[in-house]
């Protein structure tokens, strides 16, 4: 029970210094899209970061939700 919490703990911790830095979190970008968006196909992780990185980079872009 304890070591749960604390690996939940480390798993948000982790997650939250990639995204200070700028990595993107595919994890959740895939839990977002089998939950939200079943009948789309998921990126691979070269092409989640590949947009990532041109959508941080590029001026005028939108979001999905």
């Amino acid at each position: 029970m304890i070591a749960g919490r604390l690996r939940a703990i480390a798993h948000k911790l982790a997650q939250t210094a990639r995204l200070a830095v700028g990595v993107p979190d595919y994890q959740g970008y895939v839990a977002h899209q089998r939950e939200h968006h079943p009948q789309q196909p998921v990126m691979s992780y070269e092409e989640f970061f590949r947009e990532r990185m041109d959508s941080r980079y590029r001026r005028g872009s939108s979001r999905c939700c």
